[in-house]
């Protein structure tokens, strides 16, 4: 995939213009867009946070407590491995072939390659993630209307579960690219992502404590509480001995281990050697 960004980036002949930050965002996106994982991987978000969002609906009679919006935002803990693979793949796809020599040696600045991959996958997570919610609105309409469940985006509640779920895939799929952009392993990556969202999280909670509750509200895993309803997050921070996160500090916590790991991949490429 070099090559791709050598073309985009070189210098036109007679001009004294070298690599811009366009130029590379240009090439990355040729790049992504280029392989067929990408439209496979945001199909089978859509297919999977829809088909859980369905499958739970099955459940729901008139009566149940919570509302349209939190099932149809139910299915993002399967659809979040679509923006997490996709997030790794760009951050070590280039490493895994090689390419990255001919990629830095056509932008020696090396931070406008990060920079334009973070660009395009937050991009392409949030859209997808949009698509996501949007079928299992779709595809729960009628378990909805059975049971009385009404999405309306006047309400406070829904407003934030609707908007917390497409910056949530979001962030995952940011995550997923720093972790992959410092580890540059596929595999490493994908299984430390993992480990971070689900398994430590799990662990944690099946073991409460002061500590124990401190650690797992520092996760990244936390992100998730923007996707739960008023009265799940409630009930977390009154059971909890950790710190009351509420819904949106819970998102700030993912958005900081973003910043902090993309901050490490940045520091690991401009200061290493690229190996």
């Amino acid at each position: 995939m070099g090559h791709l960004l050598d073309r985009t980036t070189a210098p036109v002949p007679g001009s004294t213009r070298g690599p811009t930050a366009t130029r590379a965002l240009a090439a990355e996106w040729t790049k992504i867009t280029g392989l067929r994982s990408t439209a496979w991987l945001a199909a089978a978000t859509v297919v999977a946070a829809a088909g859980l969002a369905f499958g739970l609906g099955l459940f729901v009679r008139p009566g149940d407590a919570g509302s349209g919006a939190s099932l149809a935002v139910a299915g993002y803990a399967l659809a979040q491995l679509g923006p997490l693979v996709l997030g790794v793949l760009v951050g070590t796809g280039e490493y895994a072939t090689g390419t990255f020599r001919a990629t830095f040696t056509a932008v020696p600045r090396r931070l406008p390659v990060l920079g334009s991959q973070a660009v395009l996958t937050a991009g392409w997570g949030a859209v997808t993630a949009a698509a996501a919610v949007g079928a299992s609105l779709l595809v729960t309409s009628g378990q909805r209307a059975g049971a009385g469940l009404v999405v309306d985006v006047a309400d406070a509640e829904t407003a934030r579960l609707l908007v917390g779920y497409v910056l949530h895939q979001t962030g995952v799929a940011l995550l997923g690219l720093a972790i992959g952009a410092l580890l540059r392993h596929a595999t490493a990556a994908v299984v430390t992502v993992v480990m971070l969202l689900l398994v430590l999280d799990q662990f944690l909670a099946a073991n409460p404590g002061r500590f124990t509750d401190l650690l797992r509200a520092l996760l990244p895993a936390a992100g998730a509480r923007l996707v739960q309803g008023d009265a799940q997050v409630t009930a977390l921070d009154a059971t909890s001995l950790g710190p009351d996160l509420g819904a949106w500090g819970g998102g700030l916590v993912l958005l900081g281990w973003v910043v902090a790991l993309l901050g490490a991949a940045i520091y690991r490429l401009r200061r290493h050697d690229v190996s």
